[in-house]
C-alpha cells in the first residue's frame, strides 16, 4: 500500500512486511535475549510515540472484530497482509496524541507487543524472543523499569512477553491461511482512494486490496460451508464494514 500527497510520499506496505529481510516495522537494533548478556537490562512504561509516524500496522484475524470497529482494514504486500489503516496522511498516525494511543481506541496486537518480538531460528518451527535494543523503553543499566531477568531466570515481565509473542506468532500463522484462501478464490481486487481535505489538500492512498463483495457472494455452497466452521466467513463481514472508517480519517 502506497500514498501519495502533494508535499509528502509514503510506503505503508512495509508495515506488512513486504520486505521480508528487513526488520519488522518499529524496531531497529532487535538482540535475541540472553541472561547474560542482558542480566542488567530493564524496560521501562513508555508512551506511544514510537508509532506515531505509522500510518498502518499489521493485525491478525483474532483482531478482525475489535480492530474493525476503528479502523479501515484492507490486505497489502505480496502475501496480503491485513493492515489496519491509522491515517491516511503520510507519516502521521491520527490514533497517538501526545504519546498516548486515543482514549476508547482498540490497540492493535504488534503495537502493545513493542518492543518485544519473535524471532526465527533456523528450525522452521522455531523462536526465540528478542527485544528492541534502540526503543526508549530498553535501558541497559540502572533501577527504573521492571527487569528482563531475576537470579538468571527470565522475569515475569519476560515470561509475559514471550506468552504473548507465542500467541501473536500462532495468529499470524493462521491469518496467513486465511489470506491464502482469499487469494486461492481470486476474491482481492486492488483498490485506490483519493482524498480530499477540508482545508484543500489532497492524497491518494493505494496499492492495498480488497475482498470483491460480488465474488465473495457467489462462492460455491461447499467453500462458505468450510468457512463458516473455520470462522472465515465472520473475518470477511468485518472487513468490509471496516472499509466505512475511512471517511472516520478524514475528520479533523
Amino acid at each position: 500500500m502506497t500514498q501519495t500527497s502533494e508535499t509528502e510520499s509514503s510506503n505503508p506496505a512495509a508495515a506488512a512486511g513486504a520486505d521480508a529481510s528487513a526488520w519488522p516495522l518499529f524496531y531497529r537494533e532487535p538482540r535475541v535475549l540472553s541472561s547474560v548478556d542482558h542480566a542488567g537490562w530493564r524496560v521501562r512504561p513508555t508512551g506511544a510515540g514510537f508509532a506515531a509516524a505509522s500510518n498502518s500496522v499489521p493485525v491478525v484475524i483474532g483482531e478482525f472484530a475489535a480492530a474493525s470497529r476503528n479502523y479501515p482494514l484492507v490486505f497489502a504486500g505480496p502475501d496480503h497482509t491485513p493492515i489496519a489503516v491509522l491515517g491516511v496522511e503520510a507519516g502521521r498516525n491520527r490514533f497517538v496524541v501526545e504519546d498516548a494511543w486515543v482514549e476508547h481506541a482498540y490497540v492493535p496486537a504488534y503495537v502493545r507487543r513493542y518492543p518485544f518480538v519473535f524471532v526465527q531460528t533456523r528450525d522452521p518451527e522455531g523462536y526465540v524472543l528478542a527485544i528492541d535494543a534502540g526503543a526508549d523503553a530498553v535501558i541497559a543499566s540502572g533501577e527504573e523499569g521492571s527487569p528482563l531477568f531475576e537470579d538468571g531466570q527470565p522475569s515475569e515481565l519476560t515470561r509475559q512477553a514471550l506468552q504473548f509473542c507465542d500467541t501473536f506468532t500462532r495468529e499470524d500463522q493462521a491469518t496467513r491461511r486465511f489470506t491464502a484462501a482469499l487469494a486461492e478464490q481470486e476474491l482481492l481486487i486492488e483498490r485506490s482512494a483519493n482524498i480530499a481535505f477540508a482545508d484543500g489538500r489532497r492524497s491518494s492512498v493505494d496499492g492495498f486490496h480488497v475482498v470483491d463483495a460480488e465474488k465473495f457472494n457467489a462462492l460455491p455452497d461447499a467453500v462458505v460451508l468450510d468457512w463458516h466452521r473455520k470462522g472465515w466467513l465472520a473475518l470477511v463481514h468485518f472487513h468490509l464494514a471496516s472499509l466505512g472508517r475511512f471517511n472516520d480519517l478524514l475528520v479533523p
